[in-house]
Protein backbone atom coordinates (compact mmCIF):
# COMPACT_ATOMS: atom_id res chain seq x y z
CA UNK A 1 0.00 0.00 0.00
CA UNK A 2 1.28 3.72 -0.94
CA UNK A 3 2.23 5.57 2.40
CA UNK A 4 -0.64 7.58 1.74
CA UNK A 5 -2.97 4.86 2.53
CA UNK A 6 -4.99 5.83 5.68
CA UNK A 7 -4.40 3.81 8.66
CA UNK A 8 -7.42 1.19 8.68
CA UNK A 9 -10.11 0.79 11.17
CA UNK A 10 -10.10 -2.37 13.86
CA UNK A 11 -12.81 -3.74 12.25
CA UNK A 12 -10.57 -3.43 8.68
CA UNK A 13 -6.82 -4.32 10.31
CA UNK A 14 -6.96 -8.01 9.66
CA UNK A 15 -7.62 -7.64 6.06
CA UNK A 16 -5.15 -4.94 6.05
CA UNK A 17 -2.56 -6.98 7.84
CA UNK A 18 -3.28 -10.17 5.32
CA UNK A 19 -2.84 -7.57 1.98
CA UNK A 20 0.65 -6.66 3.71
CA UNK A 21 1.73 -10.17 4.14
CA UNK A 22 0.33 -11.12 0.73
CA UNK A 23 2.78 -8.26 -0.34
CA UNK A 24 6.09 -9.24 1.36
CA UNK A 25 5.56 -12.77 0.30
CA UNK A 26 4.98 -12.09 -2.82
CA UNK A 27 7.91 -9.52 -2.78
CA UNK A 28 10.47 -11.91 -1.26
CA UNK A 29 10.04 -14.79 -3.37
CA UNK A 30 10.18 -12.60 -6.57
CA UNK A 31 12.35 -9.71 -5.62
CA UNK A 32 14.78 -11.55 -3.07
CA UNK A 33 14.68 -15.21 -2.85
CA UNK A 34 17.55 -16.87 -0.93
CA UNK A 35 19.62 -16.31 -4.68
CA UNK A 36 19.66 -12.46 -3.81
CA UNK A 37 21.23 -12.69 -0.63
CA UNK A 38 23.85 -15.24 -2.00
CA UNK A 39 24.38 -12.52 -4.49
CA UNK A 40 25.26 -9.45 -2.72
CA UNK A 41 27.71 -11.81 -0.57
CA UNK A 42 29.28 -13.20 -3.45
CA UNK A 43 29.88 -9.82 -4.98
CA UNK A 44 30.81 -8.07 -1.91
CA UNK A 45 28.21 -5.79 -1.58
CA UNK A 46 29.84 -2.77 0.37
CA UNK A 47 26.48 -1.97 2.31
CA UNK A 48 25.08 -5.54 2.53
CA UNK A 49 21.85 -4.60 0.92
CA UNK A 50 21.07 -3.41 -2.59
CA UNK A 51 19.58 -0.02 -2.82
CA UNK A 52 17.28 -0.61 -5.56
CA UNK A 53 15.26 -3.04 -3.39
CA UNK A 54 15.38 -1.28 -0.75
CA UNK A 55 13.65 1.84 -2.52
CA UNK A 56 11.34 -0.97 -3.75
CA UNK A 57 10.62 -1.55 -0.08
CA UNK A 58 9.64 2.16 0.48
CA UNK A 59 7.73 2.64 -2.56
CA UNK A 60 5.68 -0.38 -1.44
CA UNK A 61 5.13 2.14 2.05
CA UNK A 62 7.08 -0.56 4.49
CA UNK A 63 9.51 2.42 5.62
CA UNK A 64 6.73 4.15 6.89
CA UNK A 65 4.53 1.90 8.35
CA UNK A 66 5.73 3.27 12.03
CA UNK A 67 5.88 6.94 11.17
CA UNK A 68 2.30 8.82 11.04
CA UNK A 69 0.35 10.40 8.52
CA UNK A 70 1.15 13.35 8.77
CA UNK A 71 5.07 12.68 8.37
CA UNK A 72 4.44 10.63 5.08
CA UNK A 73 3.67 7.12 6.64
CA UNK A 74 0.73 5.03 7.49
CA UNK A 75 0.96 4.85 10.95
CA UNK A 76 -0.26 0.92 10.92
CA UNK A 77 1.52 0.18 13.73
CA UNK A 78 3.97 -2.98 14.97
CA UNK A 79 1.92 -5.63 13.73
CA UNK A 80 1.83 -4.14 10.02
CA UNK A 81 6.39 -4.43 10.12
CA UNK A 82 6.44 -7.20 12.14
CA UNK A 83 4.14 -8.81 8.99
CA UNK A 84 6.71 -7.71 6.63
CA UNK A 85 9.57 -8.95 8.18
CA UNK A 86 8.27 -12.32 8.78
CA UNK A 87 8.14 -12.55 5.36
CA UNK A 88 11.55 -11.09 4.19
CA UNK A 89 12.56 -13.41 7.31
CA UNK A 90 11.94 -16.65 4.82
CA UNK A 91 14.17 -15.68 1.87
CA UNK A 92 16.64 -13.91 4.14
CA UNK A 93 16.49 -10.44 2.87
CA UNK A 94 18.88 -8.38 3.73
CA UNK A 95 17.52 -4.47 3.81
CA UNK A 96 17.75 -1.51 6.43
CA UNK A 97 14.27 -2.66 7.48
CA UNK A 98 14.41 -3.12 10.89
CA UNK A 99 17.38 -0.88 12.23
CA UNK A 100 15.47 2.22 10.30
CA UNK A 101 11.94 1.34 10.08
CA UNK A 102 11.21 0.30 13.60
CA UNK A 103 14.23 0.97 15.78
CA UNK A 104 14.91 4.38 13.81
CA UNK A 105 11.17 5.91 12.87
CA UNK A 106 9.96 4.43 16.65
CA UNK A 107 12.86 5.86 18.37
CA UNK A 108 12.48 9.41 16.83
CA UNK A 109 8.81 9.37 16.75
CA UNK A 110 8.23 8.38 20.09
CA UNK A 111 10.62 10.60 22.28
CA UNK A 112 12.10 13.44 19.48
CA UNK A 113 10.83 16.37 19.65
CA UNK A 114 8.46 18.18 16.84
CA UNK A 115 11.42 19.53 15.14
CA UNK A 116 13.31 16.32 14.81
CA UNK A 117 10.04 14.47 13.91
CA UNK A 118 9.50 16.80 11.13
CA UNK A 119 13.02 16.85 10.27
CA UNK A 120 13.73 12.91 10.09
CA UNK A 121 10.03 11.33 9.63
CA UNK A 122 9.49 12.08 5.99
CA UNK A 123 13.31 11.20 5.39
CA UNK A 124 12.74 7.91 6.83
CA UNK A 125 9.63 7.60 4.68
CA UNK A 126 10.97 8.40 1.57
CA UNK A 127 13.78 6.30 1.88
CA UNK A 128 16.16 9.69 1.67
CA UNK A 129 17.74 8.55 5.09
CA UNK A 130 18.75 5.05 6.82
CA UNK A 131 19.23 5.42 10.86
CA UNK A 132 21.29 3.10 13.20
CA UNK A 133 20.90 2.60 16.81
CA UNK A 134 24.36 2.58 18.55
CA UNK A 135 23.98 0.61 21.99
CA UNK A 136 26.06 -1.95 23.21
CA UNK A 137 29.30 -1.59 24.52
CA UNK A 138 30.31 -5.35 25.05
CA UNK A 139 30.16 -8.93 23.41
CA UNK A 140 26.64 -9.47 25.66
CA UNK A 141 23.81 -6.90 25.08
CA UNK A 142 23.56 -4.99 28.27
CA UNK A 143 22.29 -1.19 27.98
CA UNK A 144 22.87 -0.33 31.50
CA UNK A 145 26.67 -1.41 30.67
CA UNK A 146 26.91 1.99 29.05
CA UNK A 147 29.98 4.07 30.04
CA UNK A 148 30.09 5.96 26.97
CA UNK A 149 29.97 9.77 28.36
CA UNK A 150 28.42 12.64 27.49
CA UNK A 151 29.64 15.94 29.04
CA UNK A 152 28.36 19.22 28.80
CA UNK A 153 31.04 21.85 28.33
CA UNK A 154 29.64 25.20 27.49
CA UNK A 155 27.00 25.18 25.65
CA UNK A 156 28.17 21.73 23.48
CA UNK A 157 28.06 18.03 24.06
CA UNK A 158 31.27 16.17 24.43
CA UNK A 159 30.93 12.85 23.71
CA UNK A 160 33.94 10.11 24.25
CA UNK A 161 33.24 5.85 24.21
CA UNK A 162 33.05 3.47 21.73
CA UNK A 163 30.10 1.34 20.50
CA UNK A 164 29.61 -2.16 19.13
CA UNK A 165 28.03 -4.33 17.21
CA UNK A 166 25.66 -1.79 15.77
CA UNK A 167 22.81 -3.28 13.15
CA UNK A 168 23.21 -1.61 10.09
CA UNK A 169 25.82 0.98 11.46
CA UNK A 170 28.24 0.70 8.68
CA UNK A 171 25.88 2.38 6.31
CA UNK A 172 23.53 4.25 8.15
CA UNK A 173 22.73 8.39 7.29
CA UNK A 174 21.62 9.12 11.22
CA UNK A 175 23.09 7.38 14.28
CA UNK A 176 21.23 7.52 17.68
CA UNK A 177 23.68 6.58 20.29
CA UNK A 178 23.05 5.47 23.72
CA UNK A 179 25.36 7.25 26.50
CA UNK A 180 26.05 8.31 29.91
CA UNK A 181 25.76 12.14 31.58
CA UNK A 182 25.63 10.89 35.09
CA UNK A 183 25.77 7.83 37.62
CA UNK A 184 28.07 4.63 36.64
CA UNK A 185 28.19 1.41 34.56
CA UNK A 186 25.57 -1.28 35.47
CA UNK A 187 23.44 2.07 36.41
CA UNK A 188 19.79 1.89 34.38
CA UNK A 189 19.31 5.75 35.39
CA UNK A 190 21.53 8.64 34.12
CA UNK A 191 21.35 7.40 30.51
CA UNK A 192 21.10 9.92 27.75
CA UNK A 193 20.36 9.71 23.50
CA UNK A 194 21.81 11.48 21.17
CA UNK A 195 21.39 11.68 17.21
CA UNK A 196 24.01 12.99 14.80
CA UNK A 197 24.87 12.65 11.06
CA UNK A 198 27.34 9.46 10.58
CA UNK A 199 29.72 11.92 9.03
CA UNK A 200 30.04 13.83 12.08
CA UNK A 201 33.55 15.06 13.34
CA UNK A 202 35.24 12.67 15.53
CA UNK A 203 32.62 9.61 14.68
CA UNK A 204 34.66 7.08 13.56
CA UNK A 205 32.75 3.82 12.07
CA UNK A 206 34.66 0.59 10.99
CA UNK A 207 32.37 -1.84 9.41
CA UNK A 208 32.33 -5.60 11.10
CA UNK A 209 31.93 -8.90 9.16
CA UNK A 210 29.88 -11.60 11.19
CA UNK A 211 28.71 -14.74 9.81
CA UNK A 212 25.29 -13.88 8.37
CA UNK A 213 27.18 -11.47 5.85
CA UNK A 214 24.68 -8.19 7.51
CA UNK A 215 25.95 -5.17 7.95
CA UNK A 216 27.11 -4.27 11.40
CA UNK A 217 29.87 -1.66 12.52
CA UNK A 218 31.78 -0.87 15.37
CA UNK A 219 31.56 3.29 16.34
CA UNK A 220 34.42 5.07 18.01
CA UNK A 221 33.14 8.67 19.73
CA UNK A 222 36.59 10.62 20.14
CA UNK A 223 35.34 14.37 21.75
CA UNK A 224 32.48 14.71 19.61
CA UNK A 225 30.81 17.93 19.80
CA UNK A 226 27.07 18.13 19.76
CA UNK A 227 24.93 21.25 19.99
CA UNK A 228 22.23 21.00 23.16
CA UNK A 229 19.23 20.11 21.08
CA UNK A 230 20.83 16.84 20.30
CA UNK A 231 19.17 15.25 22.69
CA UNK A 232 16.63 12.35 21.87
CA UNK A 233 14.14 13.02 24.60
CA UNK A 234 14.90 14.44 27.88
CA UNK A 235 18.37 14.60 29.54
CA UNK A 236 19.15 11.35 31.68
CA UNK A 237 15.39 9.81 30.38
CA UNK A 238 17.43 7.32 27.98
CA UNK A 239 17.04 3.98 29.99
CA UNK A 240 13.22 4.08 30.01
CA UNK A 241 13.15 5.19 26.31
CA UNK A 242 16.00 2.93 25.30
CA UNK A 243 13.41 0.01 26.73
CA UNK A 244 10.72 0.92 24.78
CA UNK A 245 12.77 1.33 20.98
CA UNK A 246 14.28 -1.96 22.17
CA UNK A 247 11.03 -3.90 23.18
CA UNK A 248 9.84 -2.74 19.45
CA UNK A 249 13.33 -4.00 17.97
CA UNK A 250 12.83 -7.40 19.80
CA UNK A 251 9.25 -7.79 18.36
CA UNK A 252 10.29 -7.14 14.79
CA UNK A 253 13.00 -9.23 14.93
CA UNK A 254 11.45 -12.32 16.36
CA UNK A 255 8.81 -11.95 14.10
CA UNK A 256 11.68 -12.03 11.05
CA UNK A 257 13.49 -15.23 13.20
CA UNK A 258 10.08 -16.83 12.85
CA UNK A 259 10.02 -16.71 9.04
CA UNK A 260 14.03 -17.88 9.37
CA UNK A 261 12.20 -21.20 11.11
CA UNK A 262 9.58 -21.52 9.18
CA UNK A 263 11.49 -21.77 6.05
CA UNK A 264 14.35 -23.80 7.09
CA UNK A 265 11.74 -26.02 8.56
CA UNK A 266 9.98 -26.18 4.82
CA UNK A 267 13.23 -26.62 2.92
CA UNK A 268 13.80 -29.58 5.72
CA UNK A 269 10.71 -31.24 4.84
CA UNK A 270 11.22 -31.33 1.37
CA UNK A 271 14.38 -32.48 1.36
CA UNK A 272 12.96 -35.42 3.51
CA UNK A 273 10.64 -36.48 1.31
CA UNK A 274 12.90 -36.31 -1.97
CA UNK A 275 16.30 -37.67 0.03
CA UNK A 276 16.44 -41.52 -0.64
CA UNK A 277 18.97 -44.07 1.39
CA UNK A 278 19.37 -47.81 0.59
CA UNK A 279 16.00 -47.03 -1.97
CA UNK A 280 14.09 -45.45 1.02
CA UNK A 281 13.01 -41.84 1.58
CA UNK A 282 14.61 -41.01 4.57
CA UNK A 283 11.46 -39.19 5.85
CA UNK A 284 9.76 -42.16 6.23
CA UNK A 285 12.57 -42.88 9.30
CA UNK A 286 10.53 -42.77 12.60
CA UNK A 287 13.48 -40.98 14.00
CA UNK A 288 13.61 -37.97 11.68
CA UNK A 289 9.95 -37.96 11.85
CA UNK A 290 9.33 -37.39 15.67
CA UNK A 291 12.72 -34.69 15.18
CA UNK A 292 10.49 -32.77 12.75
CA UNK A 293 7.18 -32.57 14.69
CA UNK A 294 9.70 -31.70 17.48
CA UNK A 295 10.36 -28.41 15.44
CA UNK A 296 6.83 -28.32 14.12
CA UNK A 297 5.12 -27.83 17.64
CA UNK A 298 7.99 -25.05 18.74
CA UNK A 299 7.27 -23.54 15.56
CA UNK A 300 3.51 -22.79 16.41
CA UNK A 301 4.81 -21.94 19.71
CA UNK A 302 6.77 -19.38 18.65
CA UNK A 303 3.59 -17.96 16.17
CA UNK A 304 2.02 -17.16 19.29
CA UNK A 305 4.46 -15.65 21.44
CA UNK A 306 5.33 -13.19 18.52
CA UNK A 307 1.74 -12.62 17.84
CA UNK A 308 0.96 -11.72 21.12
CA UNK A 309 4.08 -9.45 21.45
CA UNK A 310 2.71 -7.35 18.46
CA UNK A 311 -0.93 -6.74 19.15
CA UNK A 312 0.36 -5.70 22.74
CA UNK A 313 2.85 -3.29 21.43
CA UNK A 314 0.05 -1.53 18.93
CA UNK A 315 -2.78 -1.85 22.36
CA UNK A 316 0.25 -0.36 24.49
CA UNK A 317 -0.42 -3.60 26.94
CA UNK A 318 1.31 -3.02 30.40
CA UNK A 319 3.16 -5.94 30.13
CA UNK A 320 4.87 -5.50 26.98
CA UNK A 321 8.17 -5.79 28.45
CA UNK A 322 7.80 -9.51 29.02
CA UNK A 323 5.92 -10.07 25.69
CA UNK A 324 8.81 -8.61 24.05
CA UNK A 325 11.36 -11.02 25.89
CA UNK A 326 9.00 -13.82 25.98
CA UNK A 327 9.03 -13.59 22.03
CA UNK A 328 13.01 -12.84 21.63
CA UNK A 329 13.77 -15.71 24.15
CA UNK A 330 11.67 -18.13 22.82
CA UNK A 331 12.17 -16.64 18.69
CA UNK A 332 16.19 -17.42 19.41
CA UNK A 333 15.56 -21.05 20.66
CA UNK A 334 13.44 -22.18 18.01
CA UNK A 335 15.57 -21.09 15.50
CA UNK A 336 18.86 -22.15 17.24
CA UNK A 337 16.70 -25.78 17.15
CA UNK A 338 15.69 -25.52 13.94
CA UNK A 339 18.46 -23.63 11.93
CA UNK A 340 20.97 -27.15 14.05
CA UNK A 341 18.38 -30.16 12.80
CA UNK A 342 17.69 -28.58 9.22
CA UNK A 343 21.26 -28.95 8.68
CA UNK A 344 21.96 -31.81 10.77
CA UNK A 345 18.85 -33.60 8.44
CA UNK A 346 20.42 -32.36 5.44
CA UNK A 347 23.80 -34.48 6.37
CA UNK A 348 27.24 -32.74 5.28
CA UNK A 349 25.88 -30.88 2.15
CA UNK A 350 23.90 -29.33 4.92
CA UNK A 351 27.10 -27.07 5.80
CA UNK A 352 28.51 -26.47 2.14
CA UNK A 353 28.11 -23.50 0.17
CA UNK A 354 25.94 -24.95 -2.46
CA UNK A 355 22.94 -25.17 -0.27
CA UNK A 356 21.20 -22.88 1.11
CA UNK A 357 20.14 -24.29 4.35
CA UNK A 358 23.77 -23.15 6.21
CA UNK A 359 22.71 -19.85 5.73
CA UNK A 360 19.52 -19.80 7.72
CA UNK A 361 22.39 -21.34 10.51
CA UNK A 362 24.39 -18.46 10.51
CA UNK A 363 21.75 -16.09 10.41
CA UNK A 364 20.04 -17.76 13.87
CA UNK A 365 23.60 -17.35 15.25
CA UNK A 366 24.25 -13.85 15.05
CA UNK A 367 20.06 -13.21 15.04
CA UNK A 368 19.62 -15.09 18.66
CA UNK A 369 22.50 -12.13 20.29
CA UNK A 370 20.73 -8.89 18.84
CA UNK A 371 19.42 -7.17 21.52
CA UNK A 372 19.58 -10.07 23.85
CA UNK A 373 20.10 -13.48 23.66
CA UNK A 374 17.24 -15.84 25.23
CA UNK A 375 19.60 -16.26 28.61
CA UNK A 376 19.12 -12.13 28.95
CA UNK A 377 15.47 -12.43 28.14
CA UNK A 378 14.91 -15.27 31.08
CA UNK A 379 16.69 -13.62 33.57
CA UNK A 380 15.22 -10.09 32.33
CA UNK A 381 11.19 -11.89 32.51
CA UNK A 382 12.04 -13.34 35.41
CA UNK A 383 13.34 -10.06 36.97
CA UNK A 384 9.95 -8.03 35.52
CA UNK A 385 7.98 -11.10 36.74
CA UNK A 386 9.45 -10.81 40.26
CA UNK A 387 10.99 -14.21 40.64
Amino acid sequence: PPRSTPKPSSAASDVYKRQLRDSAKDFAENRTPVNHFRSLRDNSNAQNWDKDVWQEMVDLGWSGILIPEEFGGSDFGLAGISVIMQEVGKTLTPSPLLATAVLGASAINTFGTQEQKAEYLPKIASGEITIALAVDEESHHAPANTVTKAELVGEEWALNGKKKFVVDGASANIIIVLTRTSGSKGDKTGLTLFILDSNHEGLKIIKTDMADCRNYANIVLDNVKLPKNALLGDQESGGEAIDKILDEGRIALSAEMLGNSEAAFEMTLNYLKERKQFGVLIGTFQALQHRAAEMFVEIELTKSAVMAAMQGADENNNDLQRMASLAKSIAGETLYLVSNESVQMHGGIGVTDEYDIGFYMKRARVAEVIFGGANFHQERYANLSNF
